[in-house]
């Protein structure tokens, strides 16, 4: 009788909004491109409520403000963090959900908004650790991220550009310039022949043109690193590293003392096999690709300046090349992957202790983490 009371309480809850005054809420959302999907469940785990609401602050405030203090889980995306920080402000707990590690335990061949709002509000429910919460950076963080992010976008564009003119240029048997730079456009010019340089022109143009403005965005990123992020100084005192990426370390990571030791920035950034180790087997794998892409993709690259002709001599370097003599198709590409790992240990390890970078430390407590 009393299991057959509860359910009719929840049914004139759900009818007329009563819900919203009960404590213990817990609510998973579904976050799409203009509208979510939301799921309310009691603290008995009843579902009690599910819905859809577009993604402004105005209707955020509208659905979730009345409530009592709830648990709001939400998956990892474009649109994360400014709608965490307002249901926040709203005076709620909010779980950021890992949403690879999502998908690993929760595949479906049956997936909806709907089913996905509510197992994300059961996840929460019962343990918010199944989920792998991720922490939701800054807003002031984000907005100096956007500046290097927006960076890399028209770097891609200008290097979509860049191929294709020199795609075009081979179809007469001629070649543009070697290097890119803030001139190619008018440095090929001068390479090519009159028809082909009039017909090249406005795509050269526009090269040049983003080559501007890529020097621009590269001026300000050291100007931000120097008076807004000073600590990011000691990284880029390690050669191989420019600001851009001592920059884009430290905002990717915000906080150095979330990770109790240097050597675990190695397997956050998706630099370390993945492992599917069962019984007596256990293959080598490829790094997990987890983490932050362009991060990596950075590091990858600092890798590469570190072990290439002209890298400066430093015991990373030639830990990188005995890797690299090991043998076997792939020790290139492998010593690259290890370079780059121990960089982001490395990069850490000056981060939070501000020491000045040696190549070769001479006292093994000043050598970066294995």
């Amino acid at each position: 009788m009393r299991k057959n009371n509860t359910q009719q309480n929840h049914k004139e809850a759900k009818g007329n909004k009563g819900w919203q005054a009960l404590e213990g809420l817990t609510i998973g959302i579904d976050l799409g491109d203009k509208r979510s999907c939301y799921c309310v469940l009691d603290g008995a785990g009843n579902k009690i409520e599910e819905g859809s609401l577009s993604n402004t602050a105005t209707a955020l405030a509208k659905q979730f403000g009345g409530l009592k203090r709830a648990r709001l889980a939400l998956e990892t995306g474009a649109q994360t963090g400014w709608i965490s920080r307002e249901l926040e402000a709203l005076g709620h707990e909010v779980i950021v959900a890992n949403a690879r590690e999502l998908r690993a335990i929760s595949g479906s061949g049956r997936k909806s908004d709907r089913r996905d709002a509510e197992k994300l509000a059961r996840y929460a429910r019962v343990d918010p650790s199944i989920l792998r919460p991720v922490r939701v950076r800054g807003e002031q963080a984000q907005l100096d991220l956007t500046r290097i992010r927006a960076r890399d976008a028209l770097v891609r564009a200008r290097t979509l550009l860049v191929n294709a003119a020199r795609g075009l240029a081979k179809t007469r048997g001629q070649r543009l310039a070697r290097s890119v730079t803030a001139s190619f456009g008018s440095r090929s010019q001068a390479l090519v022949d009159a028809e082909l340089a009039a017909v090249l022109q406005p795509l050269l143009e526009q090269i040049d043109a983003l080559g501007e403005q890529i020097q621009r965005y590269d001026d300000e990123i050291e100007q931000q690193a120097a008076q807004g992020y000073p600590e990011t100084a000691a990284l880029d005192a390690v050669p191989g590293v420019g600001p851009l990426t001592a920059l884009s370390f430290v905002l990717t990571l915000e906080d150095a003392g979330r990770f109790p030791h240097s050597r675990d920035v190695g397997p956050y950034l998706g630099l370390c096999p993945r492992r599917r180790q069962s019984g007596g087997s256990d293959p080598k794998m490829r790094i997990s690709k987890e983490g932050d892409e362009y991060l990596r993709r950075l590091l990858v690259q600092c890798a590469h300046s570190i072990l290439g002709r002209f890298g400066a001599d430093s015991a990373l370097r030639r830990w990188g090349l005995r890797l690299a003599e090991g043998g076997g198709k792939d020790a290139g590409k492998r010593a690259t992957i290890a370079v780059a790992r121990k960089l982001a240990v490395l990069l850490h390890h000056l981060w939070v202790t501000q020491q000045t970078y040696r190549a070769f430390p001479q006292n093994p407590a000043e050598a970066e983490p294995a």
